[in-house]
């Protein structure tokens, strides 16, 4: 807040218009006019309805669906508002436990005629643009609101729509952040689609429509990282043993007969296909390039770097197993690197024969593997010789 002592006008300035602009519909009897009012609101608090749940019955099944996927959306959505506002505030959101406040709160409030609640990014916003600070504006509101409840809910039947929205609007505005929305554009452009799908969603459908379709594009950015991971060709440094990128690093140099490649994600089931193929087109392409310079490919080696590779299942085992068969078929040694622990633990369970854990397929560095290959290389050369 830039003025400290002038707190009290951001605070009420929601209230004195609420006030003003009741008394101006009541004094011009704006309503007759196309103004649209709140109208006749029922007083009184929410009347017990413990008694009225019921587990059985023929709609028990949609009640069960329906209430997973509100569920889901109203926590994401608490979860979300949350984050934005220690993100201002500078203050950490623990999400289970705003799991636990929400789902405790909407049991409550089933037993008191309570419709699904969650962390409103609407009343959330005024609240942090009245200078709210601590939970406790959450007590002065909530008794306000029962005090409203009680005695006053005749005096809001004149107040007009617009003027709720526009306390809302202009609460909103102070959270848009340009230049956090650039950055995210220069970081990830699939981020930024995200970012600017839900501001879209939330201006143009509801809150509810915008968050569930960035939620969807992100779990789809997550299945699209898992499917399709991140394989890169490594290559050395000069006056190194360090092994880099050659796309990140251009002084970095291919080694003659080998193909060293480094898998920057798990291996599962989902994306051994599409790894089995990856890796062959990488070895006809290695082979198709040396081809055109020596009409004949030298390539002996293909050494898979695995210390990104954080897990493994089953199909995974069995997927470098075949692929160990199918450069064995091809005149080729496949060469595994650093292997984590738990990848390391399923190899040794799986590896009765000793083909992945012998002293001549695993190394714990690539330039290891590379300088005692290529003795065995230059050993070979010289007794064909």
């Amino acid at each position: 807040m830039k003025k400290p002592k002038l707190f009290w006008v951001s605070a009420g300035a929601p209230l004195l218009s609420v006030i003003l602009s009741t008394l101006l519909v009541f004094a011009f009897k704006a309503q007759r006019h196309g103004i649209s009012v709140i109208g006749k609101l029922q007083e009184g608090l929410n009347p017990p309805s413990w008694n009225m749940l019921h587990f059985h019955g023929s709609h028990l099944g949609l009640v069960i669906k329906t209430g997973l996927v509100t569920g889901i959306i109203s926590l994401t959505e608490g979860i979300a508002v949350g984050r934005t506002f220690a993100a201002l505030k500078k203050y950490q959101v623990d999400g289970n436990k705003e799991m636990i406040a929400i789902g405790l709160m909407n049991v409550v409030g089933s037993s008191t005629s309570c419709y699904v609640t969650t962390g409103a990014f609407s009343r959330s916003a005024v609240n942090h643009n009245a200078g709210a600070k601590t939970a406790v504006s959450n007590i002065v509101m909530a008794v306000t609101v029962m005090v409203t409840l009680l005695f006053l809910m005749p005096l809001f039947q004149y107040t007009p729509n617009v003027v709720l929205g526009a306390i809302i609007i202009t609460a909103v505005i102070g959270l848009i952040d340009i230049p956090a929305a650039y950055l995210i554009w220069k970081i990830d452009k699939f981020d930024f689609l995200v970012m600017l799908c839900a501001f879209l969603g939330v201006l143009f459908l509801s809150v509810q429509e915008g968050l569930a379709i960035a939620v969807g594009l992100s779990i789809f950015k997550i299945l699209l990282q898992v499917t399709r991971p991140k394989t890169v060709m490594l290559g050395n440094i000069p006056g190194t043993d360090i092994f880099r990128n050659l796309h990140h690093y251009k002084e970095a140099m291919k080694i003659p007969g080998f193909l060293i490649l480094s898998v920057e994600a798990p291996i599962n089931f989902a994306n051994t296909t599409y790894l089995n193929e990856r890796i062959s087109r990488w070895i006809e392409e290695y082979e198709a390039e040396e081809g055109e310079i020596k009409k004949q490919s030298n390539l002996k080696f293909v050494i898979l770097d695995m210390s990104a590779v954080s897990a493994i299942d089953t199909s995974g085992v069995s997927f470098l197993k075949d692929l160990k068969k199918a450069m064995e078929n091809k005149g080729l040694e496949l060469v595994l690197v650093n292997p984590l622990s738990e990848v390391m633990e399923k190899l040794q369970r799986a590896d009765e024969e000793r083909d992945f854990t012998g002293p001549d397929c695993l190394y714990l560095t690539v330039g290891e593997a590379v300088a005692s290959l290529s003795s065995v290389i230059k050993g070979q050369t010289s007794n064909h010789v």
